[in-house]
């Protein structure tokens, strides 16, 4: 090769590494503003990739979610406890589009992992006991705790039938912790008189302190009208309801949206059945003040909007003011903890809207089945 040659083949390949070197640079250059870039390997040109489709920015992509069976395995719990939690509302989960069983976000789970003391706060959390394991809890007899819980004292987190379907009632294992350090007095000594004169009329506040907490809970989950005033009618029987609510079509939409069991209903029949009795209000008082409530619901309900007709579109929508925590059903067999009522009266929002005007009391007033 002569001298005029190599000078030649050595411009030749300095015009092309310069070539190369400013495609790279502008490939550079569109990747950090954000441009997808293509070389023609004929040309050397450099274009925009075409926008749209198959392009799915971070923003766009959808949360990962998982069954609630690999949540609890992921959590270190058992499956109840985990249906618990849920109930409690100390796990979030999300409802699936076209219904299913709900889901749960792997950024719940990681939250919940970062919790101080994971796994076992969490299942110390939703751990419950029995009367002879709540009574050694508290370090007294047996009986002694039956009666406190039949007093109202404690109450009752869930059940289950036992092979006599008998309900065999389960509590929270903190919250009777919190009791024993609340009011030590009732551990030891006499029992109060009045509490002993409860007793002794028969009085069992343990159904219906069951009740009275799984509303609660329910109703702190929804801010839909309907769904709220079904929630209230939920503890009326077809008779009580049906003196409340005049109207067949309002009746037939708040059975349609009652909220349902977050995870399924009970399996067996009898405890379908036994669900079903214990739900419904059974003293003349509580049901007094359960038609309170589902009067006052009613009339914020129809005042959102009516309920649908023939004809309408059967899909009127429960509003989505729901909770953002998925699910507005109950866990099967689960009430709401939380210090038993003593007077077993209105819900929250229906004691800061109580009836003030004659045409709540004369609705109820006229009608003396159930009104005590």
């Amino acid at each position: 090769m002569t001298v005029k040659q190599a000078l030649r083949a050595h411009t030749v390949a300095q015009d092309a590494d310069t070539k190369v070197r400013a495609v790279r640079a502008r490939t550079r250059g569109a990747r950090v503003n954000g441009t997808s870039v293509r070389g023609d390997a004929r040309t050397g040109d450099v274009g925009k990739e075409p926008e749209g489709e198959g392009v799915r920015t971070a923003s766009a992509a959808p949360a990962v979610t998982v069954a609630a069976g690999r949540a609890a395995q992921e959590l270190g719990i058992r499956r109840a406890e985990f249906e618990l939690a849920v109930h409690l509302g100390q796990i979030a989960v999300v409802g699936v589009p076209g219904g299913g069983r709900p889901r749960v976000h792997e950024e719940e789970i990681a939250r919940l992992r970062e919790q101080p003391g994971f796994p076992d706060g969490l299942a110390e959390r939703v751990r419950t006991v029995g009367t002879a394991e709540g009574a050694a809890l508290l370090d007294i007899a047996p009986a002694r705790f039956t009666r406190l819980a039949r007093a109202g004292c404690v109450s009752p987190v869930t059940f289950y039938l036992n092979r006599y379907r008998a309900v065999v009632w389960l509590y929270l294992a903190d919250e009777l912790a919190a009791f024993a350090a609340r009011e030590p007095d009732l551990l030891a000594g006499r029992t109060p008189p009045g509490m002993r004169s409860t007793l002794e009329s028969g009085a069992d506040w343990r159904p219906r302190n069951w009740r009275s907490q799984r509303i609660d809970r329910l109703l702190n989950r929804t801010r839909d009208p309907w769904v709220r005033a079904a929630v209230q009618a939920s503890a009326l029987d077809p008779v009580q309801l049906a003196e409340v609510v005049d109207d067949p079509y309002e009746r037939a939409y708040l059975v349609r949206v009652r909220p349902e069991p977050v995870f399924g209903r009970p399996g067996s029949l009898a405890a379908r059945e036994a669900m079903g009795q214990l739900m419904l209000a059974d003293d003349p008082d509580e049901i007094l003040w359960r038609r309170v409530n589902l009067t006052l619901e009613l009339d914020r309900a129809r005042a959102d909007r009516p309920a649908p007709r023939p004809g309408e579109d059967g899909a009127t929508a429960v509003r989505s003011g729901a909770d953002t925590r998925g699910g507005t059903g109950l866990v099967p067999f689960a009430a709401e903890p939380a210090p038993p009522p003593a007077d077993a009266g209105l819900s929250t929002s229906a004691a800061k809207a109580a009836p003030t005007g004659k045409g709540l009391l004369a609705r109820l007033g006229r009608r003396g089945r159930g009104t005590g």
